[in-house]
C-alpha cells in the first residue's frame, strides 16, 4: 500500500466524531486505506449481494453484529442504514464508532444530511497525489504521467492504461451511472462523456454538449451533475469577487484524473500525446487536480477558482490564502518564455489588495526559480508553495 497523505486527518477525525465518512471515486483506494488504518474494526462490504440484502431487510440485526462499531464499505448501497447508525451513536455517546465509505457523493450527501449531520466528518480521497506516488517510485515524464493517470491500480500493478480505463468506464461508469440515470440509449451517454473529455479546460456549455450529443439540455445537466457527484468530472468555478470589469461567470470543466480523460479522447499510446491539441489542457488538468488533492488531503475544502474577463485576461487558477488569492499560471511547454509572466503581473497590478505578495508559474521543467514576486516551479513541487 502506498501511504496516503489523508491518513493523519482521517485518524484525527476518528477521535473527534462518532462516525467518519470517506468518499471519493471508485478505485481511489478508500477500502485499502480504511482497512489499513483501522485493522481492529470489523469490516463489511455492502456491494456483496447477500450482505446488502441483510442490511436492507433487517438493518437493526445487521448493525447488532458490530457492537463496537465497524467499517462499512459502499454505504450508498443501503443509505437507510444511516438512520439506524444515528440512533446507535446517539445512545452510546462516544467517538470513533463507525467508518463509512462511498463512491457516489449525491446519495451519501442526502443520507448524511438527513441522519448524520453533526455526527460525522466527511473526507474525500481522490486518486494518488504526485507526492504520494513518488514515495513509491520515481515519477515518469509528463506525457507518461498524463497518459497513465494516478489511480492506484494503474500505478502499482502495471496495468496498461488503455485496458484499465476501458474496464473502469465499462464496469463502473456505464454500470453504476446507467443504473442511477436509467439511461436507455447507452451510446448517447458514452458520446456525452467523450465530448466532456474533449472539452477539458473549457467553459462548461451544457447547451453545446446537449446539441452535440443529441439530447436535451435538462438531460445534459442531469448527466453532468451525476458525473460530477461520482468524482468523474470537476467543475472549477470562476472568481466571485465584485469587480468593476465584466467577467466570465461560467465554470470550467476538468476531470478528477487525466488518465481517464486521455483515454476517452481516443489516445491509446503515450507517444500520441506529444503533439495532441489537448496536451496543454490535460497538463492544466493535472496541476489543478493536484491543488485540489493538496487541500482535501489536509481536510480543507478550499474554494479553488479561476479568473477570466471578457477582454481575454485570464488566470488559470486562484488559490485562497486568507483574504487574498494566490494567482497561478500553468504552461505545458518546457522553454520558459518571459511572456508567461504577463498575466500574473497584470492580475497583481489590477487587484493589488487581493493578490498577495507573490504568484506561481508552473511548467514541466525540473527546476525552481524564485523571482521578486513570482515563484517558477514544476508540477511535482508546486504544492509546497500552497497554503495548508
Amino acid at each position: 500500500m502506498i501511504p496516503r497523505q489523508i491518513e493523519a486527518h482521517l485518524r484525527k477525525c476518528f477521535q473527534q466524531y462518532p462516525v467518519v465518512t470517506l468518499t471519493g471515486p471508485r478505485q481511489s483506494g478508500k477500502t485499502t486505506l480504511v482497512r489499513a488504518t483501522f485493522p481492529d474494526k470489523p469490516y463489511t462490504n455492502l456491494e456483496h449481494p447477500s450482505t446488502r440484502e441483510f442490511a436492507q431487510n433487517d438493518p437493526e440485526a445487521f448493525l447488532a453484529q458490530f457492537p463496537e462499531g465497524a467499517v462499512i464499505d459502499e454505504i450508498q448501497r443501503v443509505p437507510q442504514l444511516t438512520s439506524y447508525i444515528q440512533v446507535i451513536v446517539d445512545e452510546k455517546g462516544i467517538n470513533g464508532h463507525y467508518v463509512l465509505t462511498g463512491s457516489h457523493q449525491f446519495s451519501l450527501r442526502e443520507a448524511v444530511n438527513q441522519s448524520l449531520a453533526g455526527r460525522t466528518a466527511i473526507l474525500r480521497l481522490l486518486p494518488l497525489s504526485l507526492t504520494e506516488l513518488r514515495q513509491h517510485h520515481p515519477l515518469p515524464d509528463v506525457d507518461t504521467l498524463l497518459w497513465q493517470g494516478l489511480y492506484p491500480r494503474v500505478q502499482t500493478q502495471g496495468i496498461a492504461p488503455s485496458q484499465a480505463y476501458s474496464d473502469y468506464f465499462e464496469t463502473y461508469i456505464e454500470r453504476d451511472l446507467r443504473h442511477i440515470l436509467q439511461i436507455k440509449d447507452l451510446s448517447l451517454f458514452q458520446r456525452f462523456v467523450r465530448l466532456c473529455a474533449g472539452r477539458v479546460g473549457q467553459l462548461v456549455n451544457l447547451n453545446s454538449l446537449a446539441a452535440d450529443t443529441g439530447i436535451t439540455q435538462p438531460t445534459a445537466r442531469e448527466w453532468f451533475s451525476v458525473l460530477e457527484s461520482s468524482f468523474i468530472l470537476y467543475r472549477l468555478p470562476p472568481w466571485h469577487s465584485n469587480i468593476p470589469k465584466r467577467y466570465i461567470k461560467s465554470p470550467k470543466l476538468y476531470f478528477h484524473d487525466t488518465g481517464l480523460a486521455v483515454w476517452l479522447s481516443g489516445i491509446t499510446q503515450c507517444e500520441q500525446l506529444a503533439n495532441h491539441p489537448l496536451r496543454g489542457a490535460f497538463y492544466e488538468n493535472l496541476v489543478i487536480s493536484e491543488a485540489l488533492k493538496h487541500f482535501e488531503n489536509h481536510g480543507i475544502h478550499a474554494p479553488l477558482m479561476f479568473f477570466r474577463d471578457q477582454t481575454g485576461n485570464e488566470i488559470d487558477l486562484l488559490v485562497p490564502n486568507g483574504a487574498e488569492q494566490l494567482p497561478v499560471e500553468i504552461k505545458s511547454g518546457l522553454t520558459l518564455s518571459p511572456s508567461w509572466l504577463d498575466r500574473l503581473k497584470w492580475f497583481r497590478k489590477t487587484f493589488p489588495n487581493l493578490s498577495g505578495e507573490h504568484a506561481l508559474l508552473i511548467h514541466p521543467r525540473e527546476s525552481t526559480q524564485k523571482r521578486s514576486d513570482t515563484t517558477i516551479t514544476n508540477h511535482t513541487n508546486f504544492t509546497q508553495f500552497l497554503p495548508h
